[in-house]
């Protein structure tokens, strides 16, 4: 990416909310988070030709706790404002539903898209054909088993300019009251949909609809395709990203989930619960922004 001539480069760390939004990046007619950066930039003044890059695009309905642009400031702007005023100035110019948390001043070469790693949160238990008694064990197996160094095309939507081959971090089940409600998985990159795809495959394993050896296969044999399905947005977190120049102070693994209700797994109640859960996963997100912007 070229830099603008004259400028400072800031990262800024941002959240959003996911149904507020037409995804990251920028579409025509329609609010999309890209979009109301660069209108913010306009408003202030602020905006340059390729002053502005997300880290990490999302889908329309993906929460977003923290996620990075770059921004690259006039000098004549940079050499006069905190980073602390600058936050503030976006945030009067940005739509309700999105956020900046902070921002630091950072070398002129720094690439916001190069990170140690991405961490997502999701939800497993949001999708309908999660079932009440979910063995532990298994899922615990499963998530293991995405571990590593994979090729990924059966478990990601094929883009002809990507490389399908990923390296998994960690992947592990998200725990509340005992028993599995959804997974943490990280990585250093990851492809269109995968933690989509893979949350599907753990629905999948959990239902019964897929067995272990089918996932196993998948990965081991990506030539054979398969599909396992792609799960909702709504249960996706981008939870944290940890970059070279924004290391993070604090990473927790799982946010406090102890205003979580328990699914009814009656049929005619599932409507009625998801629009509760999503209620709740949007209590969170906005608890961990003031928990963010309060420790920074």
């Amino acid at each position: 990416m070229v830099k603008s001539v004259g400028s400072s480069r800031y990262l800024i760390s941002i959240g959003y909310h996911g149904d507020a939004f037409h995804g990251s990046q920028i579409q025509p007619d329609v609010r999309t988070v890209e979009g109301s950066l660069v209108q913010a930039l306009k408003r202030l003044k602020w905006w340059n030709k390729n002053c502005l890059e997300l880290s990490s695009r999302t889908d329309s309905g993906v929460r977003v706790r923290m996620n990075l642009a770059r921004i690259d400031l006039p000098s004549a702007v940079s050499s006069v404002i905190k980073e602390k005023s600058l936050v503030r100035a976006l945030n009067d110019h940005l739509p309700v539903g999105m956020t900046v948390i902070s921002a630091r001043k950072v070398n002129q070469n720094t690439r916001v898209r190069f990170a140690y790693f991405r961490h997502y949160l999701y939800r497993l238990d949001m999708i309908e054909e999660w079932p009440e008694n979910v063995s532990n064990s298994q899922i615990s197996e499963a998530c293991s088993i995405f571990e590593g160094t994979h090729n990924f095309s059966n478990l990601s939507k094929f883009e002809e300019d990507k490389d399908p081959v990923r390296t998994v971090d960690e992947c592990i089940p998200w725990i509340h009251s005992g028993t599995v409600i959804g997974f943490s998985i990280k990585a250093q990159s990851f492809l269109w949909n995968q933690v989509r795809r893979i949350a599907s495959a753990l629905s999948g394993i959990a239902s019964g609809r897929i067995s272990m050896e089918e996932l196993k296969s998948a990965l081991c044999e990506p030539e054979k395709k398969v599909d396992f399905g792609r799960a909702i947005s709504d249960g996706l977190i981008l939870w944290a990203i940890n970059h070279p120049d924004f290391l993070l102070d604090e990473d927790k693994v799982f946010p406090s989930d102890n205003l979580f209700s328990i699914r009814n797994h009656k049929t005619r109640d599932y409507r009625r619960w998801i629009s509760l859960c999503n209620f709740e996963m949007s209590s969170l997100i906005e608890r961990e922004w003031l928990q963010l912007i309060n420790s920074d």
